[in-house]
Order: C-alpha cells, then sequence, then structure tokens
C-alpha cells in the first residue's frame, strides 16, 4: 500500500498541564489556552484535541457557546491550526457517576446524551466531524449492579442517536479496559467494533487506538491497530507508552519499550495510515518532576521518537525480512529488527 508522504500530528491542551495527580498537587504553573496555542506549531502540530468543556463551559446557554465557540475557532485559524475531533466530557459531571449513557436511571440517561448531542452541535460549529467516546464510566465496580445486556444494548442505542442526530459525524470509539471504572464493557477495539457494526451506519463508525489502553488491556497495540486497519477504521491514534499494568501514565511515546513503539510505528506507515487525513495524536504528560521550561518537551520528544522509528521502518529491506519468514527463521528475524533498531549493521 502507497505510503503517506506527510504525517499529521495532534495533541490535546490536557497534555500541557501542571503536573498535578492524585496524589499531589500542581507543580508547575498553569498555561493558558492561548498560550498552550502558541506551542502547538512551533513543536511541529497541526491539530488539537478537544472536549466539549475545552472549546466553551459545559453549562453556557446556546447563544453563549456560539459566540464562545467562534473565539476559539477563530484563534485556531489564527495560528494556522484545526480542529481534530470534540469528545463529550461526561465523566466529571456527578450525574454520571454511574456512567452516563449505562446509567441505571433514565435522567441521567437522557442528560448524557443531551450533552453528547450539544457536543456534536460544538464539533460542526468549530469545524470537524469526528466525534471521540471515551467511556470512561460505561461499566462497574459491582458487576450485580447494572444488567450488563442492557448496557451493551444502551451503548449502541447512543451511538445511534448521535448518528442520527448529524448524518454527517464519524465517531471513533477509544476503548480502555479500566479505571476509572473497574471493569468495562467494551474494554478494546474488537469489543467496540462489534458494536459499531450494530449501529445504524456502521460506515461512521470506527476507532481511535491509544497505545497505554491496548496496553492495560494486555494486548500490543500494534496488534489491535492492525485488526482496525483491517477493518478500514482506524481513523485515529493516541500514541504513548506505559510502565507496566498500573494506572494510564501517558509516558512519552517509546521512552518505556522501542520495540513495541517501532511496531506501532512500522504498521501504521505500511498500511497507508494518514492518506485519508487521519493524524497522529499524541497522548502524553510531562513527568511531575519537569520545570516550567520543560513541560513540553514530552511532546516535542514523542513527535522527534516517532519520526526517528520511521525513518528506520523505511529504511528496512522487505525483502530480505521476507526471506526470512518464508525460511521460518525468526530468530535470525528477531537480531535483524534488533540490529535496525541498536543502529548496527
Amino acid at each position: 500500500m502507497p505510503r503517506n508522504d506527510k504525517y499529521r500530528f495532534s495533541f490535546g491542551p490536557w497534555n500541557i498541564h501542571s503536573g498535578a495527580d492524585p496524589f499531589g498537587p500542581p507543580v508547575r504553573k498553569e498555561r493558558t489556552f492561548a498560550n498552550k496555542l502558541k506551542e502547538y506549531k512551533k513543536l511541529g502540530f497541526d491539530g488539537v484535541q478537544f472536549h466539549d468543556d475545552d472549546v466553551v463551559p459545559s453549562d453556557w446557554d446556546w447563544t453563549k457557546t456560539k459566540r464562545g465557540t467562534a473565539r476559539i475557532r477563530k484563534m485556531l485559524e489564527s495560528e494556522g491550526l484545526v480542529p481534530e475531533f470534540v469528545a463529550p466530557r461526561l465523566w466529571e459531571d456527578p450525574r454520571t457517576i454511574d456512567g452516563g449513557w449505562t446509567s441505571n436511571n433514565a435522567s441521567e440517561r437522557k442528560y448524557a446524551i443531551e450533552r453528547s448531542k450539544r457536543a456534536v452541535d460544538i464539533a460542526n460549529l468549530i469545524g470537524t466531524k469526528l466525534i471521540v467516546l471515551w467511556p470512561a464510566r460505561e461499566g462497574t465496580y459491582i458487576r450485580e449492579s447494572k444488567d450488563a445486556v442492557a448496557s451493551v444494548g444502551r451503548f449502541v442505542e447512543y451511538m445511534d442517536v448521535l448518528l442520527q442526530h448529524d448524518p454527517e459525524i464519524k465517531i471513533l470509539g477509544e476503548m480502555k479496559p479500566n479505571e476509572p471504572m473497574d471493569q468495562a464493557y467494551s474494554p478494546t477495539v474488537g469489543h467496540f467494533l462489534g458494536m459499531a457494526y450494530r449501529t445504524v451506519d456502521p460506515d461512521r463508525v470506527g476507532a481511535l487506538i491509544e497505545s497505554a489502553h491496548s496496553i492495560l488491556a494486555g494486548l500490543d497495540p500494534s496488534d489491535d491497530m492492525a485488526y482496525a486497519l483491517w477493518h478500514g477504521k482506524l481513523w485515529s491514534v493516541h500514541l504513548n507508552d506505559q510502565n507496566g499494568l498500573k494506572y494510564d501514565q501517558d509516558r512519552s511515546f517509546g521512552f518505556v519499550n522501542l520495540r513495541r513503539a517501532f511496531n506501532q510505528v512500522d504498521v501504521l506507515d505500511q498500511n497507508g495510515f494518514g492518506k485519508n487525513g487521519e493524524m497522529v495524536g499524541l497522548d502524553v504528560k510531562a513527568l511531575r518532576t519537569q520545570k516550567d521550561a520543560d513541560a513540553t518537551a514530552h511532546l516535542k520528544n514523542s513527535r522527534e521518537m516517532f519520526n526517528l522509528l520511521l525513518k528506520i521502518s523505511r529504511s528496512i529491506d522487505r525483502k530480505k525480512l521476507d526471506t526470512f519468514r518464508k525460511k521460518r527463521d525468526y530468530e535470525g528475524m528477531e537480531l535483524f529488527i534488533m540490529k535496525q533498531l541498536m543502529k548496527v549493521r
């Protein structure tokens, strides 16, 4: 398959942050949204990822919402940036404490649907047709607390409402097996795509795969990406890295497991990812120990790592690789790959 000539990169304003975590307060100064936008082009990025309330507060009326969104769109255009997607941030509202569209409470499900429809409208105003769903609390701490079969049905019904609300949007499911809930109803891309084919318009439902989420599910991100690519449904990625099966760390891409990162770049590039406008999203966060002056190094470093691995991928002698496969010489193949990564010839 022809390769992508030029990759476009994105990140979200939350990826430049003050360093607070569940165990400690902020350690860096909070930057304004306008200040963060100034960093995008400097770092070599083209797209901005948004939650709905990154654009405007969730409690604004529609008149204020339109004005506020227009202001943000103008700011993007002045910086030469484009919005990649909008995601409804449902999980922080008290009404979604036990899930949004899978809540047992009908009024809470209605809130989740109405806020998500509003996020679609905001996406239209700001200039994107991509809606990302991260089902943060769509699961359980205690399995008996919800009807699991009904919850899967509500997941599909929820997507149907959004697809019918706007016939031009595309929904990208960003699946994660746990955190904040102990058990997610759709823990992997395979689960999600199974539901996608039951929606009213499967052609408009695809996937956003995050490296750390696959790792937390005990899977290799490159295999998850390959699965979605085969279906023609890998429409975005969030590349990062992960130290073990703990909380979602959002470590810089390739800084924990270089070979795992290489395989992700390789499967994307070898299968034409990006040729239809898909962006390489980097969902990475600065270490808490970083000083203010270095609070964007993780973004620059992750993008550089992607490009370095891309260069290695494109320099590999594919005929030689195929010979290893035909001979079933996997030991030889493994040494060959490791030498490429170590720049040993």
